[in-house]
C-alpha cells in the first residue's frame, strides 16, 4: 500500500474498507497533515491489489480499519517485512516506501502536480524535493541522456 500510494503510516492505519473505490480503481485517503479541514485524495491502485484488499473485507463492516493495529506495531511490521526482503538502511521503513513512491513517480515522468496530489502535499515545493534524487535514482536520470 505504501509503495502504490505514497501515503503516510498514520494515513494507512486509519484506512477503512469503505475507502476502497472499485469503480474508480482507487483508494480514498484522508490527508492527515492538513489540520484546518478534512481533505481526501483519491490515489489509483493496481486492480489486482485492489481486489486483494477487497478480499480482506470478507466478514468485515465497511467502517473497520484495513490494519487494526497501532502506529508503532505498523512500523514494526514494515521494518520486519523490509528485513525479510533483504532491504536495510535508513529507507527500510514506512517513510522510505513513501520516498520510493515519490522517486518512482519522478522516474516515470508523472507530472509533479499529480505526484503532489497523490502524496497529499499542500505545496508543490515539497514534492519538488523528489527532483533532487541522489545515488541510484540520480544515476537513472543520467542514463536518459547517455
Amino acid at each position: 500500500m505504501f509503495f502504490f500510494t505514497g501515503l503516510r503510516i498514520s494515513e494507512a492505519l486509519e484506512l477503512t474498507f469503505e475507502r476502497l473505490d472499485a469503480a474508480q480503481g482507487a483508494v480514498l485517503i484522508r490527508t492527515l497533515k492538513r489540520r484546518t479541514k478534512t481533505h481526501f485524495r483519491a490515489v489509483p491502485l493496481p486492480r489486482a491489489f485492489l481486489k486483494e484488499l477487497q478480499a480482506m473485507s470478507a466478514g468485515k463492516t465497511p467502517e473497520e480499519r484495513l490494519w487494526p493495529f497501532s502506529r508503532r506495531t505498523g512500523y514494526r511490521h514494515i521494518k520486519k517485512l523490509m528485513k525479510n526482503a533483504g532491504i536495510s538502511g535508513p529507507h527500510a521503513c514506512p517513510k522510505g516506501l513513501r520516498h520510493g513512491f515519490g522517486i518512482a513517480c519522478v522516474q516515470k515522468n508523472i507530472p509533479l502536480p499529480t505526484v503532489s496530489k497523490w502524496m497529499g502535499h499542500s505545496s508543490i515545493a515539497t514534492t519538488a524535493i523528489y527532483l533532487n534524487a541522489m545515488g541510484d535514482e540520480e544515476r537513472q536520470f543520467a542514463k536518459r541522456i547517455w
